[in-house]
């Protein structure tokens, strides 16, 4: 945790259930950013949680939440049926963007990565007073399907530059999007972004395109 931060374990309702997660509020903070993580991962992601320190350091408030439960994900691992139920995690995270709206003036944000992403564009359409802004690593957007030409937040998908099937599905979708929309290609980076300096890469984007959409001028 920086210095200047309040961190604090939270359960957050949503859905019907009641989520872990981890809120970071370094002081001063206005905007904040919910991480979607993609299938099979958790807030204990080591790449989400680089990212979400990083924006820490930039001022930002984080919330890492898991979008299913310790019971569901056990089941899960056998069934794996509701990693890939983009409705479903989206309305979690949609729980969760109700219940952070509750708690302060925050210009509110979306980190998704793989399905993750997918959810966070789904969720950015329900709530377009609040979302601002959308950043996806690594992600499906066209999971989102219809629901891309509805959204509106400031959208930037962030790929691996040698993660090429997913690139051409990112350009199909940032085609879709309704609102202002960029695609970053991160050189020399596969999937998930393991090589020397690609994920901080992402974070330096990331928090550059948070900081320009959420932050006053």
């Amino acid at each position: 945790m920086m210095r200047g931060a309040t961190n604090e374990q939270v359960a957050v309702p949503a859905d019907a259930v009641t989520l872990e997660g981890n809120l970071c509020v370094p002081t001063g903070a206005r905007g904040i950013v919910l991480f979607a993580h993609g299938s099979g991962s958790s807030r204990h992601s080591p790449r989400n949680r680089f990212v979400a320190e990083r924006l820490q350091e930039a001022g930002l408030a984080t919330l890492l939440f898991d979008l299913l439960t310790p019971e569901e994900e056990a089941r899960d691992l056998h069934t794996r049926r509701w990693r890939f139920d983009i409705d479903l995690l989206a309305r979690r995270l949609l729980g969760a963007t109700d219940w952070v709206a509750g708690r302060g003036e925050f210009a509110l944000g979306y980190f998704g990565a793989s399905t993750g992403a997918a959810a966070a564009l789904v969720a950015a359409t329900e709530r377009p007073a609040l979302v601002r802004a959308v950043v996806s690593r690594g992600g499906r957007p066209d999971l989102a399907g219809a629901s891309l030409p509805r959204v509106r937040s400031a959208t930037l998908l962030v790929v691996g530059g040698e993660d090429q099937p997913v690139i051409a599905l990112n350009q199909q979708a940032l085609a879709q999007l309704g609102g202002p929309g960029e695609l970053a290609i991160v050189p020399g980076a596969t999937h998930l972004f393991e090589e020397p300096g690609t994920l901080e890469e992402v974070a330096r984007l990331a928090g550059h395109w948070f900081g320009r959409w959420l932050t006053p001028s």
